[in-house]
């Protein structure tokens, strides 16, 4: 089983190099042309991998990766915090509007009560 993952381990590693050679725009890559960076993950099949990890491609941190376009967390995502403002504000209006209604009813509840007894009394 040992003897297995000396070959797997190395073979999944060049494969993940290549992939990540063949994905990676030309302009990210360091040193040499891209494909060369193929020839050289395909032929060194330990070494190459690992150099095209450490010296092939720009690196650059999370933040600078995600960009003007990219994906952020809700929390951390001004637009959406904003609509959550405009959201409760929303909620407000509705709430003051709600209240208006119930007492528009409470108030149409009572003239029909009113009417009801009038009408009870005369009849």
């Amino acid at each position: 089983m040992l003897r297995a993952l000396l070959y797997i381990l190395p073979l999944a590693l060049t494969i993940y190099a290549f992939i990540d050679c063949l994905n990676t725009p030309e302009e990210e890559t360091k040193h040499l042309p891209k494909v060369v960076w193929v020839i050289i993950i395909l032929l060194f099949w330990i070494v190459g991998p690992i150099v095209w990890f450490f010296a092939g491609k720009v690196r650059r941190p999370a933040s600078a990766r995600r960009g003007a376009g990219g994906w952020v967390a809700p929390d951390d995502n001004p637009e959406f915090l904003k609509s959550l403002k405009d959201e409760s504000a929303q909620a407000k209006d509705d709430e003051s509007t709600l209240k208006d209604w119930e007492a528009d009813l409470r108030r149409r509840e009572e003239e029909l009560k009113r009417r009801e007894r009038g009408e009870d009394t005369e009849g």
